[in-house]
């Protein structure tokens, strides 16, 4: 029996592997990293053990510190959660020499489907149909896919679409993969352009008996890295759903698989065949689409099996499996899980770091939200951008999306930028909505263009603007009595600009708007009401055309360079109040290389005072796990150059400088 069990792990999963201990009666223990220490995840164990340092390498990838935090807290097991040292298998095998119980599948299952080559070959033997390129690729074989062999989450992989391009594709990968899994080990397969990604979920009890928990679509996905996950997969014929299924057990039944793993498997619609990617040996990001239409807890199946306590008795057509092949029934409903992350959709979707001032999601019926941060947590430049998982079950796939949509808009996020907006408009884009679903779904399509717009998205800076006078008005500490903005003889509305952080493609909004005696007024809108004193900081409700429209408006920053959220029910906007004055010391040179992000520089390709074209590029920075390439706007001369590799970089800092010349 478990009874104290340490999560070699961090933020949400560390959370959700929590909460099936408690109810289960198992004390926890956390682990962090010092930029980790006011997560929520840390003051919910029992106990939390610090790992002195900020880098995944300083901290969660180092095996000997993680089986020493558990030996320090009395821990008699370990569960790895995903991604670190999940499918290291020698950790596995550490924690198993240390006396300890391992909450995962043996490390030679880790091991055999660790290698994408050789769980390849593997799957071939067992009659899992594989997907294989040529030793010798032609034009014909064009488009191709290079991907690393120890990893996933779409790093290290790369298309390529012309033959020139091969080798230096490869290369890239290799670099990408090395620094994010320490292993360079790359291979080429064909390239399926609008495939489907799906997976099919098992247990297994390590003496060849495997539990089918149905499949999950996860086709929508960017840059290789998925963004929508749901269950059942959509539009499947159920010949091929059952075909999936037998395919997966077999793969899981050739390893002996023990515990809960993920078999994925890349769909071709067209031709309707489906070949094996790869097996998770771990619990996946989106195991809670399975467990809402099953009702199981998969954590609670982790900790049975690695109990010995073998397979559960699942319900098989409302009667419980009692010999042979366990099968749940029919699932029930419909689940859809998005990843909400902190990056910033006009600037390619770069993660973003800062303070998270406010994160609330509504709590409602059929509403899960698996989360690592809260209002107030800090997002650092060391890990996953994800701030939370937030999923619906519903009775049908349309009443899932319409529900989660709507959440989705309620969802207060301030501090950081997210990629709320795009999730909204996946989920309510009409080919979405009808299962009309491939890995190429994002490919050129601009959320932007989905998004709905009405006199809510209008007037929002409108809004801020007058939420901007009340807080200077509540501010002041002299002439209470006089009205906002009141002139004895008015000449001309007073004048407020935006930049719009989000919500907008535009580079400043400029609002016009009247104060005196009679309150606020402004052009074809009426201000119905003005209220402030509560923490959600100035209310501002407006009608126009006889609708009116409520904006939750939270205004922060220093006097004249205010930032401004507003909140209303067609989403979330962030304004940044545009100063009447600049100050010429904050202006950047021309051809300043800014960071697009924080990060570390890992490789410098010039030098200063050397010849450039525009294009060429200067430096690689790395973010989260990432590398970004960062290249000359013009042609000219790099007259300034201000890091080295290994420099620590802020989003904004100059990198380098490249002068135009005549």
């Amino acid at each position: 029996m478990i009874t104290r069990l340490l999560v070699a792990n961090r933020a949400e999963i560390a959370s959700r592997v929590f909460r099936t201990c408690r109810r289960l009666g198992i004390e926890t223990v956390a682990i962090h990293s010092d930029a980790d220490a006011g997560l929520p995840y840390v003051a919910e164990a029992d106990t939390a053990v610090r790992l002195p340092g900020n880098t995944p390498g300083e901290t969660y990838l180092r095996a000997d510190l993680v089986i020493e935090a558990a030996r320090r807290a009395g821990a008699d097991a370990i569960h790895p959660g995903y991604g670190f040292l999940s499918e290291n298998a020698d950790f596995a095998q550490a924690v198993l020499d240390a006396g300890l119980t391992w909450v995962g599948p043996d490390p030679s299952s880790i091991t055999s489907m660790g290698s994408k080559i050789g769980a390849k070959e593997l799957m071939k033997a067992a009659g899992v149909p594989i997907l294989e390129a040529p030793e010798s690729p032609t034009e014909a074989d064009l488009p191709l896919l290079v991907k690393a062999s120890a990893g996933g989450g779409g790093r290290g992989m790369r298309i390529v679409r012309a033959l020139a391009d091969l080798e230096g594709e490869i290369g890239k990968a290799r670099e990408e993969a090395a620094s994010a899994f320490g292993d360079g080990t790359v291979f080429v397969e064909p390239y399926v352009e609008r495939g489907r990604h799906v997976e099919v979920q098992v247990v297994g009890d390590g003496a060849g008996d495997v539990l089918v928990l149905g499949e999950r679509d996860c086709s929508i996905q960017r840059r290789h890295q998925k963004v929508v996950e749901e269950a059942p997969a959509p539009a499947l014929p159920q010949a091929t759903r059952e075909a999936l299924h037998e395919a997966a057990r077999a793969a899981a039944a050739a390893i002996d698989y023990r515990g809960a793993g993920t078999v994925e498997f890349l769909y071709d619609e067209d031709a309707d065949r489906f070949f094996f990617l790869e097996m998770n040996t771990r619990l996946q990001v989106e195991h809670p689409v399975t467990e809402l239409v099953h009702g199981v807890d998969l954590v609670e199946m982790q900790l049975a099996v690695a109990e010995g306590r073998g397979l559960p008795a699942v319900e098989q057509g409302g009667a419980p499996a009692t010999t042979g092949r366990r099968d749940p029934g029919a699932p029930d409903g419909h689940a859809i899980e998005v990843r909400l992350y902190a990056e910033d959709p006009a600037a390619d979707y770069q993660p973003q770091s800062g303070v998270l001032t406010t994160f609330e999601v509504p709590e409602e019926p059929g509403v899960r939200v698996d989360r690592g941060f809260v209002s107030g947590s800090e997002v650092s430049t060391f890990y996953d951008a994800m701030l939370a998982k937030v999923m619906v079950h519903a009775p049908t796939r349309e009443q899932a999306c319409r529900q989660l949509a709507g959440v989705l808009r309620r969802t207060r996020i301030h501090g950081l930028v997210t990629n709320r907006d795009q999730l909204v408009a996946i989920l309510t884009d009409p080919d979405f909505v009808a299962g009309r679903v491939s890995t190429a779904f994002l490919s050129g399509w601009s959320s932007s263009e989905r998004q709905r717009t009405g006199v809510e998205t209008t007037d929002a800076p409108l809004a801020a603007a007058i939420a901007v006078a009340e807080t200077q008005r509540l501010a002041r500490t002299v002439q209470h009595r006089i009205p906002v903005a009141f002139r004895n003889v008015p000449s001309q509305p007073q004048r407020t600009e935006f930049e719009a952080v989000t919500g907008s493609t535009d580079d400043v909004l400029a609002v016009e708007w009247w104060g005196g005696r009679d309150g606020y007024t402004a052009e074809g809108v009426r201000v119905l009401r003005v209220s402030t004193g509560s923490s959600d900081g100035v209310e501002v409700v407006l009608e126009r055309d006889g609708l009116a429209t409520t904006y939750a408006c939270v205004v922060t920053g220093l006097p004249g360079r205010e930032t401004v959220d507003v909140d209303a029910p067609s989403g979330h906007r962030r304004l940044v109040r545009v100063p009447r004055f600049l100050d010429p010391s904050e202006q950047v040179a021309s051809g300043s290389l800014l960071a697009p992000m924080p990060g570390s520089v890992v490789k410098v390709m010039v030098e200063q005072g050397q010849q450039v074209a525009a294009g060429d590029p200067v430096l690689v920075l790395e973010a989260m796990k990432m590398q970004h390439t960062v290249s000359a706007p013009t042609d000219g001369v790099v007259s300034r150059l201000e890091v080295a590799p290994g420099t620590q970089v802020a989003a904004g800092e100059v990198m380098a400088v490249v002068e135009e010349q005549a």
